[in-house]
């Protein structure tokens, strides 16, 4: 970590750390290598000399709760006896934000006080960090915390050191869950059961790595301790997500239902009940994001509390059914049937702001979020010449989802609802009906003999005729029929949408196509994920067998831990700004082992 680097020790949205520097007798190493090991990650580095590498730093990098452990392994590769060696590790804080940070204006780096503290010290005001470095000189040296070890290392011998970081936050609204976390080694031979033995070998440390980066992204709300969800990733997005937080435990349920069952309840603590536009707010809309203070990056002004997504609460109802099938008990399922009535309410009334039958968003105050579906930058909706499209925007795949949740909760509502029930079922159920045949005659497009659904309606309902990802999360909705998924599933797999390493986010054929750009060409492994599970349901097995190997060749070119997203080249040229383990994409690996048969 260096000074105005993206990147460091974050604690509840607050930079802790923003450098990191080792020294070895007042020299900067050579980087050589980096691997993870489990929860742990390893950084391997050299003291050069005229000619071999004379010294070996490893630095193994542990995160726990609230805590950042270091250890420092120093190795003579000559055969020199060395009387004395002086390591030397350089900190500074700055407090930050994690919206400053991104946006890259941060704040000035802390200055520490001279004060002689033995072997510790502690700063910061939201973030209080605490660090302990046994053995060390610790020296306040203005803006740079310097720690100084001095030890002799003898030919063949190793000099071990270690320093940590505690962090604690007396205001924050999320805390360190209390379960033991996911059982890594069981889900694992669970998973990798029915794979083919030809993709074992790939597929085992990509699954392992998952499991382990999913572990590490467990969170809990204050008010809700017991009940674990999926931070959407790290380190920009470690809260609470509706979207992403669903998508995650919905890639799990059918080996585990139990954390898709605590992120329902807590996004059902945290239901809509007003109209408030600045929070995007409506009675029984489900919240797009949580953080400890308002949000501010660039144009964005969100409250703490955010309700911005169209397609979160569609996606919890779907949840709730999937989790119920895969066996979460009769009495946790009728603990959220007012939850669910008051979401199927939003999702055949509220989502629908213009009464055309289609849900739809618009950011009526000027500093939310302008799109707010998954692909949710402000250049995401495109037409096929590349031109944006203008609000209020009605998106493909949210239609899907509205269908999928309305005969979904339907069927909850049939099993587990009273008398008068009944005829909300019915109601739903037509609902869905007649939203399949609107969409049928407003979504589809044809251009040159090839028939798509289009991305989305714009203001005037002009369909946004450009091949994109989207469609592929229609499959499994029911709200296609089978010649329809056909259609999809084939135009899925050709060249200009499929990557080889996954799908692009917009077809390399379009005017808008930028590999690089974050929503229009590049690969996200979750909407690829999504895709597959729709063709399995499908019995399109071919097509899903084929974008799974992509991504199981992804997860060997980035070491077993896919990143939130990446080029949209043939390589596996990484996004600059990517989250890193990322909450879905590690959770699309059980998704693409399901095709791997």
């Amino acid at each position: 970590m260096a000074p105005g680097r993206a990147e460091g020790v974050l604690h509840a949205d607050v930079r802790t750390l923003c450098r990191n520097e080792v020294l070895v007798d007042g020299e900067r190493l050579t980087p050589l290598a980096w691997y993870a090991e489990g929860a742990e990650t390893v950084f391997v580095s050299a003291v050069q000399g005229p000619k071999d590498p004379e010294l070996r730093l490893e630095r193994r990098r542990a995160v726990r709760p609230g805590e950042l452990t270091e250890t420092l392994t120093l190795r003579g590769l000559d055969d020199l006896d060395r009387d004395g060696v002086l390591l030397e590790v350089l900190l500074a804080s700055d407090g930050s934000n994690v919206g400053a940070i991104k946006q890259g204006t941060p704040q000035p780096p802390i200055t520490f006080s001279g004060e002689d503290s033995g072997d510790s010290v502690s700063f910061g005001e939201d973030v209080v960090s605490t660090l302990s470095a046994p053995g060390a000189e610790v020296l306040a040296e203005g803006e740079v915390l310097r720690l100084r070890w001095r030890a002799p290392l003898p030919v063949g011998g190793e000099l071990r050191l270690q320093w940590r970081l505690t962090m604690r936050d007396g205001g924050g609204v999320l805390v360190a869950p209390s379960d033991p976390g996911l059982p890594v080694a069981a889900l694992a031979e669970a998973a990798l059961g029915p794979v083919a033995d030809r993709y074992r070998p790939q597929l085992e440390p990509w699954l392992r790595q998952s499991l382990h980066d999913l572990n590490g992204l467990r969170l809990a709300t204050a008010d809700r301790p017991v009940e674990t969800f999926f931070a959407a990733g790290a380190p920009w997005y470690l809260t609470l997500f509706g979207r992403d937080s669903l998508w995650a435990s919905r890639f799990l349920v059918e080996l585990d239902w139990r954390p898709a069952a605590a992120t329902l309840r807590t996004l059902a603590a945290r239901q809509g009940r007003r109209e408030d536009p600045e929070a995007a707010e409506q009675p029984g809309k489900i919240m797009h994001e949580l953080r400890r203070g308002t949000y501010v990056m660039a144009e964005l002004t969100l409250p703490p509390l955010y309700f911005g997504t169209i397609d979160a609460t569609a996606l919890w109802v779907c949840l709730l059914h999937d989790a119920w099938r895969a066996g979460m008990p009769e009495a946790e399922v009728r603990e959220l049937l007012p939850n669910l009535r008051a979401a199927l309410g939003w999702i055949t009334g509220g989502a629908d702001a213009d009464g055309d039958g289609f849900a739809e968003y618009l950011d009526t105050t000027g500093h939310g979020l302008a799109n707010q579906g998954w692909k949710d930058s402000a250049d995401s909706v495109r037409f096929h010449d590349g031109s944006r499209a203008e609000g209020p925007i009605a998106l493909v795949e949210v239609q899907g989802y509205a269908h999928q949740a309305a005969r979904a909760g339907a069927e909850l509502l049939a099993a587990y609802g009273s008398d008068e029930d009944a005829r909300e079922v019915n109601r739903l159920q037509t609902w869905a009906a007649e939203l399949a045949d609107r969409f049928r005659a407003r979504f589809w497009c044809e251009r040159d003999g090839d028939r798509f659904p289009a991305l989305a309606l714009d203001a005037v309902k002009r369909p946004v005729d450009s091949v994109t990802s989207n469609i592929g999360h229609l499959l499994g909705t029911g709200i296609l029929s089978a010649e329809e998924e056909a259609l999809v599933a084939d135009r899925l797999v050709r060249e200009d949408l499929d990557s080889g390493l996954g799908l692009r986010t917009m077809a390399s054929t379009e005017g808008g196509y930028s590999p690089l750009s974050y929503h229009c060409g590049s690969v996200w492994p979750h909407d690829t994920a999504v895709a597959i599970r729709g063709l399995l349901v499908g019995g399109f097995v071919d097509q899903a067998r084929k974008l799974a190997e992509g991504l199981l060749v992804a997860s060997q070119a980035f070491r077993g831990r896919l990143p939130e997203l990446w080029s949209g080249d043939p390589e596996p040229i990484p996004y600059p700004a990517s989250c890193h383990p990322q909450a879905w994409a590690a959770a699309s690996v059980f998704v693409a082992a399901r095709a791997l048969t």
